[in-house]
């Protein structure tokens, strides 16, 4: 049995609490996962792990090592890392996290370039507007759009986007003009079903964040699709600019209460942990900061609170 092997097996299977996660993970049967983790217990003469057909719970000695293991596991890598990254081709595999129209639209393109330029790195991509846990799902990187970073995100700012709101001249030419976010509470808004707080819409008034009632009939997790309804008239939006951007230019929406924008969304590199970043990640979040063209893109560094946006 090789020991950091085991390790790492170790350290897998107690942050997901799964044989089965680790396993697809790793892209092995099942029954390899539990007889490296009891191989280990053997060796070590102690249980490290209590299981249940619905759970995993480490014992005391499990908690104990499993400190132990991921400090052993962060000097391996870093020691590992620094001898051969000045001069190593990056390669391995990135499993990366997207979201679903900002990766299709922005992202996909400058992936495939990455891809083309750097051919030893293989990227699994997960597309999908919902949070990802990337402990438990074995994900290297995230990328994120919020103006809620969560309290201990690791992250890297690589850019950020305006929210624009828009309405189709027909939609305008029926229902009239908006001149004040306060009027939108008597007007169809399309609402937008994965943020925090659906029933309002932020908006800077007198430099000050103030948020504002809407309603609507049509709600969707998805802003592309809320661009569509936008288009035909069926109310309006308030959604990202790369969203908004095809629409604009094709005259099919306006925009409108240009004189009250709402506060941009930061565009995040989210790592798992504060742990060694692989060389692959980090040519990764560098190619990404690049194109997305964000100047003061700083390292990765735990955040307490949310940033200002």
């Amino acid at each position: 049995m090789d020991k950091l092997d085991a390790m790492q097996t170790f350290v897998r299977v107690a942050q997901a609490g799964s044989f089965t996660a680790v396993a697809e993970q790793m892209q092995v049967a099942r029954s390899v996962v539990t007889r490296q983790i009891a191989a280990l217990e053997t060796q070590l003469a102690v249980k490290l792990m209590t299981r249940s057909t619905r759970s995993l719970t480490l014992t005391a000695a499990g908690a104990a090592y499993l400190e132990k293991c991921r400090v052993i596991l962060n000097l391996v890598d870093a020691a590992e890392s620094s001898l051969v990254e000045e001069k190593a081709v990056p390669r391995g595999r990135i499993r990366l996290a997207l979201p679903l129209s900002f990766g299709l639209q922005r992202l996909m393109p400058h992936l495939l370039t990455f891809a083309q330029t750097h051919a030893h790195i293989e990227l699994l991509l997960n597309f999908s507007d919902q949070r990802a846990n990337l402990i438990e799902q074995g994900m290297d990187l995230a990328i994120r759009i919020t103006a809620d970073l969560q309290p201990g995100d690791i992250v890297r700012k690589l850019g950020q986007c305006r929210l624009l709101t828009t309405a189709s001249p027909a939609y305008l030419a029926l229902h009239g003009e908006v001149r004040h976010p306060s009027q939108l509470q008597h007007h169809e808004c399309l609402v937008y079903s994965m943020t925090n707080n659906t029933s309002v819409w932020p908006y800077l008034v007198d430099g000050q964040v103030q948020t504002f009632a809407v309603r609507g009939r049509l709600t969707a997790n998805n802003g592309a699709a809320l661009m569509q309804a936008n288009a035909q008239g069926m109310g309006i939006a308030l959604q990202p600019d790369f969203l908004t951007e095809p629409f604009l230019q094709r005259k099919e929406v306006v925009e409108i209460l240009r004189d009250f924008e709402s506060p941009a969304l930061g565009i995040y590199a989210v790592l798992p942990s504060n742990r060694y970043i692989p060389h692959r990640v980090a040519v990764l979040m560098d190619y990404l900061a690049g194109v997305l063209a964000e100047p003061d893109a700083a390292k990765a560094v735990p955040t307490t609170a949310t940033p200002p946006h």
